[in-house]
């Protein structure tokens, strides 16, 4: 005779293919609170009680309060069954800042989950009440203390309602990653003199010579070219436009670095950042690749990301 042992790892409620992982039923575990330890102990007094003195209404009570519990431990089974639950987006951050993880919560039936909360250890919970055939999005901080791709930890999905007697939890595992760009360094040595190329675009106000216009301001617009007499003349945000053919340019260049490579990419990071605020064009080099000097928020992304994995493979 075999005996199956069931692997805990079986229980967790994991992301499929889909990306989306399902509270089903011989997922959860339960188990009674503080308080339900107590009300099974006055139960327990009140029947003996109720055996002692021969009283059929002190019988009564007991099995009606004992009804009542087995009922609330149904309600509180019954508040997770069928949750799903999936990634959402995760911003990038500069190592030692919080990443924060969206959960997508769903609720496929027809009537209101209260009490839900989720909760990664040693972190404060997040708690809410989903409506009837509906989706939240709650949001799990974890902390960041290196750069690269930074998991979502293990979390527990759980409820107490609806009297507290007792916990009802899921372990869960969903497949997200956040970007962890180089904690900024020092600022990156000066270049001796200023390297120029011929701009294509110079005739379209994103030179470096001569004052060409207006326009209106957009979103990632450089502060240096706000025209901010305009903007005290209460005539709205409006942006200076320079034409030209020719364009600052800078390399951020590992080689010309000092110290070992955590520090040789804080210092990487911080020269991104600063380059990318003067809007100029800037290259990055580092022994595993090299980005040609570009500029916008785009290139600045694509250099930050190469900073944040280098070193990693895949």
């Amino acid at each position: 005779m075999t005996f199956r042992t069931m692997n805990p790892l079986r229980r967790l409620a994991r992301s499929d293919s889909a990306g989306k992982a399902a509270v089903t039923p011989r997922r959860i575990y339960i188990l009674p609170t503080g308080f339900g330890v107590l009300f099974a102990l006055l139960l327990m007094l009140m029947l003996l009680g109720s055996i002692n003195y021969a009283n059929n209404l002190g019988f009564m009570l007991t099995f009606l309060l004992a009804g009542l519990g087995l009922v609330a431990m149904l309600h509180t089974w019954r508040n997770l069954v069928g949750l799903e639950l999936g990634s959402g987006r995760a911003a990038p951050v500069f190592a030692g800042e919080d990443a924060r993880f969206e959960i997508e919560l769903s609720n496929r039936r027809r009537w209101s989950r209260p009490g839900i909360q989720l909760q990664i250890r040693g972190r404060a919970p997040v708690t809410t009440d989903l409506n009837p055939v509906a989706t939240e999005v709650l949001t799990l901080t974890v902390g960041s203390t290196r750069r690269g791709r930074l998991p979502l930890p293990r979390f527990t999905l759980s409820t107490r309602y609806p009297l507290g007697l007792f916990n009802a939890w899921v372990y869960v595992e969903l497949d997200a990653i956040c970007l962890v760009f180089p904690k900024p360094g020092k600022r990156m040595p000066e270049s001796p003199a200023p390297e120029y190329g011929q701009s294509q675009m110079g005739d379209r106000g994103v030179g470096a010579d001569d004052f060409a216009g207006l326009r209106h301001y957009r979103p990632g617009d450089s502060p240096r070219h706000i025209n901010w007499k305009a903007l005290a003349r209460e005539q709205g945000l409006q942006t200076k436009l320079f034409g030209g053919d020719r364009a600052e340019k800078c390399w951020l260049d590992w080689y010309n670095l000092a110290g070992d490579s955590e520090q040789r990419l804080s210092r990487l990071c911080r020269g991104v950042l600063d380059a990318s605020a003067q809007d100029i064009q800037f290259g990055l080099k580092l022994p595993e690749c090299e980005l040609k000097p570009a500029r916008g928020q785009r290139h600045r992304l694509e250099c930050l990301t190469a900073l944040a994995l280098f070193g990693e493979s895949g």
